[in-house]
């Protein structure tokens, strides 16, 4: 009998699975991480900024502020049609969802979210998964995206709620979760995640991953982004985050999240083939291809797909009407991943709390913070 997804994690049980021997940890991580999900196969994800800079907002890490001098370039809405072309090409290159990113603080109804409704549209029509970032919405607008075939928004919370406000002062964490809630409601699935990397302390890593492993319903795809220091914002200095600490943390999401997809985000491209083929043993299952991450760099193609067949990995193709293979996979053990995600009672099992036990973790050291 597989267990349920939690929804009740507390600081004391995270930090031990945090804590534990690095070994012991990736070794439960992708325990369960294969019941799951396909051992090797990766989603690939292409990430587009479609509107660029000049952003109100105050986040730290971003170049996009107009609080910085960052050098980034202000840049309008793209064009409709270039869009959906340059999701084509990604396609052809072999990625299997676009996500579209606008430097504003929320969506405002007029001329440029009807031309955001239609880039859905037209590349939903590709066969592509769609997903956008547009800051904060209200019910009607998610509902709108809904209504033009969005699959996903990802909304990040960035950090925990307790150091959230020395990473941006000009929003709340409670609005960050507001905009959440208007996503679920209206039948888009959430990708949420955050950065680690800004100063913050492990327990604010833990702490990040709780608020979303404690969410009514687990985010389908979880991102971990690494700080990419970019001179001219705040946090220009800060030391490049250890692979060790961004695996430690894809293991927690993964063990705390085990049907959500967790994706290596930003920071990839200064990792080397061994860091990120660690990442993948901890339980990373998506990544962004391409050249483009917003306003930084990203691995290349060709880097890519040699690591990629160096591994065994190959990519997991979503086939719209069809259960993807991971969904394949975990049906075959039994799991149907959208129960699963579903789930909000406790279980047994390789979720379980410290003390408890199962078959599949049986002689394991005990249990086991985003898409810029």
């Amino acid at each position: 009998m597989d267990s349920s997804l939690r929804h009740d994690w507390n600081l004391a049980e995270v930090r031990e699975i945090h804590d534990q021997p690095f070994n012991d940890l990736i070794f439960r991580a992708q325990q369960l991480h294969r019941r799951y999900h396909r051992g090797n196969a990766v989603q690939l994800c292409s990430l587009l900024s479609i509107k660029t800079g000049a952003c109100s907002e105050d986040c730290g890490y971003c170049s996009q502020s107009a609080h910085y001098a960052s050098g980034t370039a202000r840049e309008a809405l793209m064009d409709v049609d270039a869009v959906v072309a340059s999701a084509r090409a990604a396609q052809e290159a072999g990625a299997s969802r676009f996500c579209m990113g606008a430097a504003w603080r929320g969506v405002k109804d007029g001329e440029e979210f009807d031309n955001v409704c239609e880039m859905i549209r037209g590349i939903t029509e590709l066969g592509m998964e769609t997903c956008v970032t547009l800051g904060m919405l209200d019910r009607g607008q998610a509902e709108r995206l809904k209504q033009a075939g969005l699959k996903a928004y990802n909304h990040n919370i960035d950090t925990s709620r307790d150091y959230y406000p020395e990473v941006v002062s000009t929003h709340s964490f409670d609005e960050r979760i507001e905009t959440l809630r208007h996503i679920r409601e209206a039948g888009i699935t959430i990708c949420s995640g955050g950065i680690i990397g800004m100063w913050e302390s492990v327990g604010d890593r833990c702490k990040m991953l709780i608020e979303l492993a404690n969410l009514p319903k687990h985010p389908e795809s979880v991102p971990v982004n690494a700080l990419v220091p970019i001179k001219g914002t705040p946090m220009a200095d800060l030391p490049a985050v250890r692979p060790f600490e961004l695996a430690r943390v894809i293991a927690c999401a993964r063990i705390m999240m085990p049907a959500s997809m967790v994706r290596l985000s930003a920071g990839r491209r200064s990792l080397s083939d061994e860091a990120q083929a660690l990442c993948f043993l901890a339980g990373a299952n998506s990544i962004f291809y391409g050249e483009r991450l917003l306003t930084t760099g990203n691995a290349e193609v060709d880097r890519d797909r040699e690591l990629m067949a160096e591994l065994g990995i190959e990519p997991l193709v979503p086939v719209a009407g069809h259960p993807t293979p991971a969904e394949r996979d975990s049906d075959s053990k039994g799991v149907c991943a959208s129960e699963a995600a579903t789930a909000g009672s406790n279980g047994e099992g390789l979720g379980n709390k410290p003390g408890q036990s199962s078959p599949a973790n049986a002689g394991t050291n005990g249990l086991t913070a985003a898409e810029a």
